[in-house]
């Protein structure tokens, strides 16, 4: 018996070892070119030029001009970039929450884009519903924050110079290293955990389990397991087991949609969450937020999809 044990979870590690290789290289030639194509930018000066033009719209929300710098950054890269233009600029706790959220929204926009449009999803239309959510959470947040958090110091400024273009190229490589090892480690765990998980049934364990919170979200129950990893990872981490079941057909075109419509603006739960609550951010408003505009922004799809069915025959754009 012990035999045969030790044979199955070998079977399904090595089976989720191999799936693991291909979605790796996936990520990877995405990650590399971008990151090094934004960190290019950043360091020219183009970004700020153009975080001045969101200036005004920032002010909208009740944010200073200075935001539209974190905003472009944590949107083009991800929420390390803009807690490091976060921290060092001059900003308000009250400040700090509403920009927090907004980049928990529509972070790292490029690259989990393309997982979105690999696994189903229209790539303009799941841009223009994080962007669009984003301001969203912020406009409420606004109304809903107290106005005593705006006299509370989040960050007072540095005055960083600009790097030279050999040492930020250096810093890029030593960073990119340190990410390249990081996604093939997470992404060889996820699908070997995901392999065993299938292996001995554990799947239709947690699909029971989490099933009516499924339901809630107005999420299929298989969506359990994918919806743990996401919430765990992330989307770049966790996009080998979103393409794994969106290409062996356990969940649909249509379905994979409807969960991109809830992930993409409520995921990494933990990882990111911890991140901005280390910095003194409120936890409540990291994650309820984003819980209830991912929920609604489910059932408005599922709302547009029987209202309007004519609209979804041919796919999910």
């Amino acid at each position: 018996m012990d035999n045969q044990l030790y044979r199955k979870v070998s079977r399904a590690l090595m089976d989720g070892a191999k799936n693991s290789i291909s979605t790796i290289l996936f990520l990877l030639k995405i990650m590399i070119p971008t990151s090094l194509a934004v960190s290019l930018l950043g360091w020219s000066g183009i970004l700020k030029v153009v975080a001045g033009f969101l200036a005004p719209l920032m002010k909208l929300i009740g944010l200073p001009g200075e935001a539209a710098f974190v905003f472009i950054s944590g949107a083009l890269l991800n929420n390390y970039s803009a807690i490091a233009v976060l921290t060092s600029l001059e900003f308000s706790l009250r400040d700090a929450t509403i920009l927090a959220v907004m980049c928990l929204i529509s972070h790292n926009l490029i690259i989990e884009t393309t997982v979105m449009k690999s696994t189903g999803s229209s790539a303009l239309k799941m841009v223009v519903l994080r962007v669009c959510t984003a301001f969203i959470a912020a406009f409420m947040l606004n109304l809903l924050l107290p106005r005593s958090s705006a006299g509370i110091v989040f960050s007072e400024g540095t005055s960083a110079s600009s790097m030279a273009f050999v040492p930020m190229l250096a810093a890029w490589g030593i960073s990119t290293f340190k990410l390249v090892i990081k996604i093939t480690l997470y992404v060889l765990v996820i699908m070997m955990m995901q392999s065993v998980f299938e292996e001995f049934k554990l799947m239709d364990f947690l699909s029971k389990f989490l099933e009516p919170f499924m339901k809630f979200f107005g999420l299929p129950a298989k969506a359990s397991f994918l919806w743990i990893v996401i919430n765990i990872v992330g989307y770049a981490y966790g996009a080998g087991i979103l393409k794994s079941e969106a290409e062996s057909g356990r969940m649909t075109r249509q379905e994979s949609d409807l969960f991109n419509h809830h992930a993409a603006i409520s995921h990494s739960l933990l990882e990111d969450t911890i991140l901005y609550s280390a910095l003194a951010v409120p936890i409540f408003w990291l994650v309820i937020p984003r819980l209830v505009l991912a929920t609604a922004s489910v059932w408005l799809e599922r709302g547009r999809r029987h209202y309007f069915k004519r609209s979804f025959k041919v796919g999910t754009r």
